[in-house]
């Protein structure tokens, strides 16, 4: 039982020895703060003015390269934008190009029916324009839709009008094409204007 009460007596002076020196660093602690305080008025503007001019010379680049991104970004706009206006004006100049060769053959076709009175060289000549014309149109990937017995689809045909069937394997499919479908690079642009059997 003494031992007992000696280790709890031992304990209790160690808390209490421990407790004073808690006491006395804490005293110290803030004697060292408050002198801490009291010099760093001193020492402050001197160490701030110099983080301030830093502080400053990195917001002053910062500003700067944020300026020249703006700018940048703003001829990149411009130029963006003036490239588009030129591609929308000049779009059509590879397509119109190719077709002068057709135009050229046109007017010659028209002089010649002037002068010409045998309706065969006509028909043949006016036959090779078409021809010339339809190539010209095949390479710039135009490509025309074939419709006449196929099943009516409201995605690629505009039904103009309903006539009765010849039979009744035709109910629903295109009987007829009043205005072709056309392709361009296996896209639709033209939807074929077509009758319809019931």
């Amino acid at each position: 039982m003494t031992d007992k009460t000696t280790n709890n007596t031992d304990h209790r002076t160690e808390n209490a020895d421990n407790l004073a020196q808690n006491e006395n660093m804490d005293e110290a602690l803030s004697e060292v703060l408050n002198s801490d305080d009291s010099r760093a008025g001193s020492d402050l503007p001197e160490s701030n003015d110099d983080e301030i001019e830093k502080l400053e010379a990195e917001i002053a680049e910062l500003k700067d390269k944020h300026l020249r991104m703006v700018a940048e970004f703003d001829n990149f706009r411009r130029r963006n934008a003036k490239e588009r206006i030129e591609l929308t004006q000049t779009a059509g100049k590879d397509i119109i190009s190719s077709l002068l060769v057709v135009l050229d053959d046109v007017d010659r076709a028209s002089k010649q029916l002037d002068t010409t009175t045998d309706i065969t060289v006509l028909k043949e000549g006016i036959s090779l324009v078409f021809n010339k014309f339809r190539n010209i149109m095949q390479q710039k990937g135009l490509k025309a839709m074939d419709a006449v017995n196929k099943e009516f689809d409201a995605d690629l045909h505009e039904a103009i009008t309903e006539i009765p069937a010849p039979n009744p394997k035709m109910v629903g499919k295109v009987i007829d094409v009043v205005e072709a479908g056309y392709y361009l690079n296996d896209k639709l642009i033209r939807h074929a204007k077509v009758v319809v059997g019931k």
